[in-house]
């Protein structure tokens, strides 16, 4: 059956609120019923909001070393001073963007979101991502007596590209890649290293009808996607390897000599 994908419309909230609930509340305006075996992708600029994980600026005391932050990179004092709140490791940068590491998710600024957000204030990637995405899993089980996967996605950069595509911060239900070593490409030689990123390419074919806009698309189902369901639960490291692993981290800090 064909892979379909139902975008949800759904209404803003500008202060805390339950993702379930309202889900549940989305699923009835758009006259959609989950199903078994489909993939939830919720955005995670929409579960940051029903955290509170939104800071106002005004508020915010940079520190010394934030204060050296934003005249290196010619960010806002208060920005540099999120950023290095919320990451684990800082890169390098450019004017105006700063290249950090947490939890192993690489991203500029650490994530930090001004888009979406009222003046004065941006917003941060959620607390304890794969907990929400596993919690929302076992609640919609025990609600429809349903199996699905959760995904959590976030727009991204890709090096070299114009434009940006979707990733899975988190996910719960569904096994995040397919290990291809060991099989064979259409010449019959064996795969020696290839991992397919099942969550990475959903959350990029979501986002792309979810939109990055005024949209207010925050949920997806994505339906016939023969994504592997799971019920173990998924941890972290079976996403993402570390930044010394990296070919584009390694590759550029160790540049050809002369």
């Amino acid at each position: 059956m064909q892979l379909t994908v139902f975008p949800l419309l759904s209404e803003r909230m500008d202060t805390k609120f339950d993702v379930f609930e309202t889900l549940l509340k989305t699923l009835g305006k758009n006259n959609i019923v989950l199903e078994e075996g489909d993939v939830l992708v919720i955005s995670t600029k929409y579960v940051s909001n029903s955290q509170g994980r939104i800071v106002d600026l005004e508020k915010i005391i940079p520190s010394e070393e934030g204060i050296k932050v934003s005249k290196t990179y010619q960010l806002k004092a208060e920005i540099a001073e999120i950023i290095i709140r919320e990451s684990d490791k800082i890169f390098g940068g450019i004017g105006g963007f700063v290249i950090t590491s947490a939890d192993n998710i690489m991203a500029p600024n650490a994530g930090i979101d001004k888009s979406n957000a009222k003046k004065g204030k941006a917003i941060l990637y959620p607390a304890n991502p794969y907990l929400v995405a596993e919690e929302i899993r076992r609640k919609i089980f025990l609600r429809f007596f349903i199996h699905v996967g959760v995904i959590l996605v976030d727009s991204r950069l890709m090096p070299a590209r114009i434009g940006t595509s979707g990733v899975a911060i988190s996910c719960a239900g569904i096994e995040p890649v397919l290990d291809m070593r060991a099989k064979k490409d259409l010449d019959g030689n064996p795969l020696k290293v290839t991992f397919q990123a099942v969550v990475d390419n959903l959350a990029t074919i979501a986002n792309h009808k979810m939109g990055e806009g005024a949209e207010s698309r925050p949920f997806a189902i994505i339906r016939n996607s023969d994504a592997k369901l799971t019920d173990r639960k998924i941890n972290p490291s079976e996403m993402a390897i570390s930044p010394d692993q990296c070919v584009y981290v390694r590759g550029l800090s160790n540049p050809p000599k002369d």
